[in-house]
């Protein structure tokens, strides 16, 4: 009868006893038995078939480094000799020159200048105004500014005259509200309003700002402006005389 042929073998890497495909722990030594899996353990599991001395799943790694190194060096080798053979050799030759009476004189070549020389830019022509040169009479146009519509107009320095009076206010009321009430006679159309500090003329009882409007030479001219304020809301208008 012929008999069936044996399986191969497993053999511990430590005492190098045989074990079973599926058996995790040497029943010689109690050695954790590698566990063959994927590729390392298909490379471990030939070993073992072979050899039974295993030195370990590290020696992969190792040969697959190995392996690596020696293809890069033939790679490297391989390209230096190809470029080696391609590099073209130049031999430098000096032209034998005759030197000595009757020697040919030689020829210098001329080099032929076929550029042109770059446009010279054109030069810009301002025609805006010229400068003003010093202590020239200004041209320029002066723009007279518009009149401030809430100025009130200032009593003349040491003029003399008559004047339509529209109310007279303490100063204990304040200068802003005296202020206030001139802008509200100018804003009602009455003409040369302005405000009067009484104790700066002999003319007016003092301790008042005297609220005026316009500025005359004659009592008959101020006369004639009392009845323009009467209309204007100022029913306690009058005419006086304002003396420095």
């Amino acid at each position: 009868m012929t008999e069936a042929p044996q399986e191969p073998r497993d053999y511990c890497p430590a005492c190098g006893v045989a074990y079973e495909p599926m058996q995790e722990y040497c029943l010689e030594c109690g050695s954790r038995l590698p566990t063959n899996r994927g590729v390392v353990g298909f490379l471990a599991t030939e070993w073992q078939r072979r050899v039974p001395w295993y030195p370990g799943d590290w020696i992969w790694p190792v040969l697959l480094f190995l392996v690596l190194t020696i293809l890069a060096t033939a790679a490297a080798v391989a390209a230096g000799t190809t470029r080696d053979h391609s590099s073209a050799t130049v031999v430098a030759t000096n032209p034998q020159v005759t030197v000595g009476p009757g020697a040919p004189q030689p020829t210098v070549p001329t080099a032929a200048t076929t550029s042109t020389l770059p446009t010279a830019p054109q030069p810009t022509i301002s025609t805006g105004t010229l400068p003003r040169a010093p202590g020239a009479p200004s041209t320029s146009v002066v723009t007279t500014p518009a009149p401030n519509p809430n100025a009130l107009t200032e009593w003349p320095q040491g003029k003399s005259g008559y004047t339509t009076v529209l109310v007279s206010l303490p100063q204990a009321v304040g200068r802003a509200n005296a202020l206030a009430r001139a802008r509200a006679a100018k804003r009602a159309g009455l003409p040369a309003v302005g405000v009067l500090t009484s104790s700066s003329y002999s003319s007016l009882h003092p301790g008042y700002l005297v609220i005026f409007s316009g500025v005359y030479a004659t009592q008959s001219e101020a006369s004639a402006a009392v009845s323009a304020a009467h209309a204007k809301g100022f029913p306690d208008a009058y005419q006086t005389r304002v003396t420095h």
